[in-house]
């Protein structure tokens, strides 16, 4: 699984007229699934979000997570993030997981990150979304869990 995780000051994601998600500071978590992801890509992708120490302490240093600095979570889940575009110009996802197993991971990872106490909201899987936000720093990490960075 992979991740775009950006510090956030507030963030919302609408679908038509309707926001199914906003938070008023913590972390946007886009989130893209892949073929061969597994429940315990899940778990382990939302234990390195949730742990990431990207919030500033009472120093001004990056030493919090997003529950030590009282932040919540927009997840929004982005097959694109698998697009590879190394031939041509058009991107392909066959690296992407199908959508029904996709969506069931993509649940999961919400459910451990919520199962730590953390609020977690979310956009509409499948849907055609427009995502807002104010990104904080920028700070901005990508999460890989077959890759290190």
């Amino acid at each position: 699984m992979r991740a775009v995780v950006q510090r956030v000051t507030r963030a919302r994601v609408t679908v038509g007229s309707d926001v199914t998600g906003a938070i008023d500071g913590g972390l946007l978590v886009l989130v893209g699934v892949g073929e061969h992801d597994d429940e315990s890509h899940a778990a382990t992708l939302a234990s390195k979000v949730l742990g990431l120490r990207i919030f500033d302490d009472g120093e001004g240093k990056m030493n919090l997570d997003v529950g030590a600095a009282g932040g919540k979570v927009l997840a929004v889940s982005q097959f694109t993030l698998f697009g590879d575009v190394r031939k041509g110009k058009r991107p392909s996802f066959g690296a992407a997981m199908e959508p029904e197993r996709a969506s069931a991971l993509f649940d999961r990872f919400c459910a451990a990150c919520r199962a730590t106490g953390t609020t977690v909201e979310v956009g509409r899987f499948r849907a055609h979304m427009k995502v807002e936000l104010v990104n904080d720093g920028p700070v901005t990490i990508l999460v890989d869990t077959e890759k290190t960075f």
